[in-house]
């Protein structure tokens, strides 16, 4: 009898030994349940080659091939992924939407001896709850944002502030990206979905009665789009306004993005969009700075000419609830420590 989850809750905290996700290894790549591993019961190629039968020839013929593909593929995945598991193991699995790989996956795990049980809808009673945490319900944490503009350190304060216990979420890490156009990262995006099952998995695990401190962002992080319920909690967030002089600025900017300007042409393709915006001589300027070595001074020059104004054009539409405005002369060690100092009797200030 396939289980049926009701929450996230509940199905985060199933108390099986192995989650098994039997979808096709692209299905799992977009998104899966947190802990999951891939047995596939079809590769990508079978499962693209039953859906070509099912609609050209006949879901009899489907079904018969797919039958004989499923059991060759548990049966590979016995001798190997599940060799050394004894009689007491128990797996969960799911597919699709709880039918017919999990139903045959589990089956034949069954006959074995394995308590094996299905999740009754599938993946996609998972992505229901997902949506539910991140597009049906208001966030019960009250949201404080961490504002200031380019090269404030905001996001290695968020991982001083978490070290000392403060609820933080961390978007451009769920996000894989910096959170600007010179943002991306090699590992590059999950897919949306995945994006806002790392959100909903991170907001369950904070406690509601505590604040919960995030960077400020845009309604998007590189391409991913900041579900709902959490861009309109944001949107009303009060802030803590970082403020540093922009010569301390260009220095920790300089750093921070120290991967990206030791490869002169990704950079300069990063910036060609700007070229439409600031005109081609400013573009051509920064970049004669960073193909001189001047990593400071093309950091100094970007902000200055392009991530300041645009910051500012930006705060003069929206007018926000400002918490706090703070200062530091420096974004080393000592004046991060400085802001987090400042920021602590903030949020516990409730």
């Amino acid at each position: 009898m396939p289980i049926a989850f009701a929450t996230l809750d509940d199905l985060l905290n199933h108390g099986f030994d192995t989650v098994i996700d039997v979808r096709s290894p692209a299905e799992f790549a977009l998104d899966h349940i947190p802990g999951a591993i891939n047995l596939p019961a079809l590769s990508n190629a079978e499962r693209a080659q039953i859906g070509t039968i099912y609609k050209q020839v006949s879901p009899f013929e489907a079904r018969k091939l797919g039958a004989s593909l499923v059991a060759r593929n548990v049966a590979d995945h016995i001798a190997q992924a599940m060799a050394d598991k004894d009689g007491s193991w128990r797996p969960l699995v799911y597919c699709w939407r709880g039918g017919q790989r999990s139903g045959s996956f589990a089956a034949i795990l069954s006959q074995i001896g394995w308590r094996t049980d299905t999740v009754q809808g599938g993946y996609q009673t998972f992505r229901r709850l997902v949506q539910q945490a991140v597009y049906d319900r208001p966030l019960p944490q009250r949201i404080i944002l961490l504002d200031g503009n380019t090269g404030t350190a905001k996001t290695a304060l968020l991982a001083r502030l978490a070290a000392k216990g403060v609820q933080v979420i961390d978007l451009e890490a769920l996000a894989n990206h910096r959170g600007s156009l010179l943002g991306g990262t090699a590992q590059g995006q999950p897919s949306q979905r995945a994006f806002e099952t790392r959100i909903a998995l991170a907001l369950h695990r904070l406690d509601p009665a505590r604040p919960v401190l995030i960077e400020a962002e845009s309604s998007k992080i590189g391409r991913l789009i900041i579900p709902p319920m959490l861009w309109s909690a944001m949107s009303a967030a009060g802030r803590i306004t970082v403020h540093a002089p922009l010569a301390a600025r260009a220095r920790y900017l300089a750093q921070a993005y120290a991967d990206i300007a030791a490869d002169p042409q990704e950079m300069a393709r990063r910036l060609t969009p700007l070229r439409y915006i600031r005109g081609h001589d400013v573009v051509d300027h920064w970049l004669a700075l960073l193909h001189a070595g001047d990593l400071t001074g093309f950091a100094h020059a970007l902000m200055d000419q392009h991530y300041d104004p645009a910051y500012a054009k930006s705060r003069k539409a929206v007018a926000h609830d400002i918490l706090a405005d703070l200062q530091s002369d420096t974004l080393d060690d000592a004046g991060q420590d400085r802001l987090v100092a400042a920021i602590l009797p903030l949020l516990s200030a409730g």
